[in-house]
C-alpha cells in the first residue's frame, strides 16, 4: 500500500527557532517524516509539503493548492498533517474529492515536545487510512470519523464525534 503524507504546517510541525535570537516556534521539517523514519512500517510512503502555515493563516489559494495535490496524487490513501484550529474547515473544503481515503490529523503540542500527542494521532491516522472506505476523515483526541461527524468543544479544545 502506498500512502502520501502531506505537510501543511500547524502545531504538529512547530520546532524551536533556528535563530539564536528567535523567540517563537518555527514550522520546519514535517513531523510525520521525522516520526516515520523511526518506525518499521510495512507500507510504502512519501512525504511532500503543500505549505507551512499556522492553520489560522491558511487562505483559499492554499486550500485550492492542497485540493489539487490530493486530486492529482497517484496515491489513493492520503494523510494530511494540519493545524487543529481550522482542520474541520479544510476537511470540508476537500469534501468533493472522490475515490480517495484522506485523513487529516494534527497535534496540540509540537512533535518536538516529549509529551506531544503527535505519535498517537499520526498512528491513528495510519490505521484509519488503511481501513476506512473512501472519504474525508479527521483523527484527533483518540477518535476518527468522517469530517462532518466530528465537532470541537470550544471550552476544552478537544474534538469528539457528534451525537
Amino acid at each position: 500500500m502506498d500512502v502520501l503524507f502531506i505537510q501543511t504546517g500547524g502545531t504538529i510541525d512547530k520546532d524551536y527557532p533556528k535563530n539564536i535570537n528567535g523567540w517563537g516556534f518555527e514550522i520546519g521539517q514535517p513531523a510525520s517524516e521525522k516520526l516515520l523514519s523511526s518506525l518499521r512500517l510495512s507500507l510504502n510512503h512519501r512525504t511532500i509539503t503543500a505549505f507551512q502555515k499556522d492553520s489560522t493563516k491558511i487562505d483559499k489559494d492554499d486550500l485550492e493548492n492542497l485540493k489539487n495535490i490530493c486530486q492529482k496524487a497517484q496515491e489513493t490513501k492520503i494523510i494530511i498533517t494540519h493545524g487543529t484550529d481550522t482542520i474541520l474547515k479544510t476537511a470540508n473544503y476537500l469534501s468533493t474529492i472522490t475515490k480517495k481515503t484522506i485523513v487529516l490529523t494534527g497535534a496540540f503540542l509540537p512533535y518536538a515536545f516529549k509529551n506531544s500527542d503527535t505519535e498517537f494521532n499520526v498512528g491513528m491516522a495510519i490505521a484509519g487510512v488503511q481501513t476506512l472506505s473512501d472519504g474525508i476523515y479527521v483523527s484527533l483526541n483518540g477518535i476518527i470519523g468522517k469530517f462532518n461527524e466530528i465537532q470541537r468543544d470550544e471550552t476544552t479544545g478537544k474534538y469528539y464525534k457528534k451525537t
